[in-house]
């Protein structure tokens, strides 16, 4: 893995991560909680992750919301293993919670599920982070900043 790559894959976490962080605290607000803003970050934080690991695995990152088809192109031996209907659950959430039109009403139970959804992702994927930033550093092991932190 090259040093661009290691750097690519790290700002993809740190995006990530911030989706995450918004998620987690949205979701915290009882009254007026803006229930898509939950699921698209939490949405956006799964998307982060599986195309970080595409970058980590050297494989070109697709303009795709898609999941299923994101978790399909990385090889067998570095795919997460995770839910396959989990992950659809949060597909709806990268175009519906964006614009305005005839979606269905995302309710508080979604928007509870959205966050711990994108977390299981996340304490899955982020090993395999740490294993593949490891296994392909070219410099010897990678320097603190180059590993995911919690």
């Amino acid at each position: 893995m090259q040093p661009e790559q290691v750097h690519l894959a790290q700002q993809w976490i740190a995006k990530a991560e911030e989706d995450f962080r918004n998620g987690e605290y949205v979701s915290t607000l009882k009254e007026d909680c803006p229930l898509s803003t939950v699921c698209f970050h939490s949405q956006q934080c799964v998307e982060k992750y599986l195309k970080a690991l595409m970058i980590c695995c050297c494989l070109p990152v697709p303009r795709s919301h898609d999941f299923i088809e994101l978790l399909h192109r990385i090889p067998l031996n570095n795919r997460p293993d995770v839910s396959e209907a989990s992950l659809a659950s949060l597909n709806r959430y990268a175009v519906e919670t964006r614009y305005p039109g005839d979606w269905d009403i995302i309710s508080r139970r979604e928007a509870e599920d959205a966050p711990d959804s994108a977390r299981l992702v996340r304490e899955i994927v982020r090993p395999l982070l740490v294993e593949r930033m490891r296994q392909t550093h070219t410099d010897g092991p990678p320097h603190n900043e180059d590993v995911p932190r919690d």
